[in-house]
């Protein structure tokens, strides 16, 4: 009965996504418009692949030749987590080829920098059986890596099918996710159960994955823990906030609507000039603020580049004055806000700032990753929201490297209080960089697992 009923679910799922594919490719053109790099080899979405990647396949799958190590990483987060897990599997395999795909353009601009000779860069197919299926066929991977919570029902069907072994890296489920995957059990599990091995970030997660049908092998902890910082950046940073004429606070990561939160506690207020005044006209544009200077330098970095200009135009509107990181030449010009409107610099900007707010916590979006501002030694303070990283934020949290409190206008005074605080930040500096070192290991670890599934597959013993 069980068995019928997951099959009737993968036809019905299978059947909805072939339907909106339409639909999902007018989305896409019209997201090429303000992001051109989803206009890029749109046919492999569909598992349709250039000529010229036949020259670059190994030549055939026999016993010398090497086979693909695939690793999907959707977005921005999971390409820089497969990143540090690259490096361990390249250390391991010598000679291995790259699969890698992705979801986003972001996500296949920051995979371009890992890519090797003869390693291959194609898009994820949609889940749909045709889409799929010619990409397990094209492509034949020894092994397919999911990072931290991509799991989709006719890719791991088709997997399993084909004998290639699936298995979730870094993975991660929180309670939101976890009820979502009850409702739709009958789809969920045995996409869950498919799966050759699942590694978990911590005990909580593995909880959560095993009572969805995961094969949970292992709980490694988390492989941003193992990132090292741009040694560059981080010196240019310092840098730039040895000269800095205040502290500087960084909005790190933030999201659609945390911008305005925060201008609505740190904006200047400008009094009404009187109606009969001259000079009421003059200077409307500069809007000139009669406020006491900031107390300290704000940086934002806003997660996604296509809202770079939108942020800007938020600040100029409440009369603040922006500098972008794009016009820097020597360093950044004076403003009453830097904005960094680059991609790839956070290891710059998490060294530039004394003290960090958490993008995605103050708003109910889970939070962002906040292991690379430990990592640069930068204090973070966190808002109410941090479900994605409950894990990593509570253990933050509790080794003093991370504060939490309320909401945004809890959150500014907290920041600014520490960046006015140089013992204080002194110590929490310290202990952002001790936090980070007690957690490492997990790349390692995964790399292991991963070679002992290879072995595994190559003795014919399938997950």
């Amino acid at each position: 009965m069980h068995r019928i009923a997951n099959a009737l679910a993968l036809a019905l799922y299978s059947l909805a996504l072939r339907l909106a594919t339409p639909l999902l490719m007018r989305k896409l053109r019209r997201r090429a418009r303000t992001e051109p790099g989803y206009a890029v080899a749109v046919p492999e979405r569909l598992g349709h692949y250039a000529p010229w990647l036949d020259s670059l396949s190994p030549p055939s799958q026999g016993q010398d030749q090497p086979h693909w190590i695939w690793i999907h990483a959707v977005s921005l987060g999971e390409t820089r987590a497969a990143a540090i897990l690259l490096n361990e599997l390249r250390a391991l395999l010598p000679g291995m080829r790259l699969l890698l795909t992705h979801g986003t353009a972001t996500g296949r601009a920051e995979g371009a920098k890992l890519l090797q000779p003869g390693d291959v860069q194609v898009w994820q197919p949609w889940d749909t059986p045709g889409a799929v299926g010619r990409f397990v066929r094209r492509f034949r991977p020894a092994i397919g890596i999911l990072m931290e919570t991509e799991i989709w029902p006719n890719l791991v069907a088709v997997c399993r099918a084909h004998q290639v072994p699936l298995v979730l890296a870094n993975a991660r489920l929180n309670e939101k996710s976890l009820a979502g995957a009850h409702r739709l059990r009958w789809l969920s599990r045995p996409a869950y159960a498919g799966l050759s091995a699942v590694w978990a970030q911590t005990e909580q997660d593995a909880a959560r994955l095993r009572d969805v049908g995961a094969p949970v092998a292992g709980v490694f902890g988390n492989l941003k823990f193992d990132a090292q910082p741009s040694p560059g950046q981080q010196a240019q940073g310092r840098a730039w906030r040895a000269v800095s004429a205040r502290p500087v606070v960084l909005l790190a990561s933030s999201r659609e609507g945390e911008e305005a939160m925060w201008l609505e506690v740190v904006k200047p207020k400008q009094p009404l000039a009187p109606v009969n005044q001259a000079l009421s006209a003059i200077n409307t544009e500069a809007k000139i603020s009669t406020a006491p200077a900031m107390p300290v330098q704000w940086l934002i970095v806003p997660r996604h580049p296509q809202r770079f200009d939108e942020v800007q135009r938020l600040c100029q509107q409440a009369g603040l004055s922006v500098s972008c990181r794009s016009q820097w030449a020597g360093a950044p010009a004076p403003a009453d806000v830097w904005l960094g409107d680059s991609l790839g610099e956070m290891a710059l900007y998490y060294s530039l700032a004394h003290v960090a707010l958490l993008g995605g916590s103050f708003a109910p979006l889970g939070g962002q990753n906040l292991i690379e501002a430990a990592a640069c030694g930068c204090p973070v303070v966190l808002g109410p929201h941090t479900f994605n990283f409950a894990q990593a934020a509570a253990l933050a949290v509790e080794a003093g490297a991370a504060d939490r409190v309320a909401d945004m206008a809890e959150g500014v005074a907290a920041a600014i209080a520490l960046a006015q605080d140089p013992p204080r930040l002194q110590q929490r500096t310290r202990r952002c960089l001790d936090f980070t070192q007690a957690h490492r290991g997990a790349a390692r670890a995964t790399a292991l697992a991963v070679q002992g599934q290879l072995r595994s597959a190559a003795s014919g013993v399938h997950g």
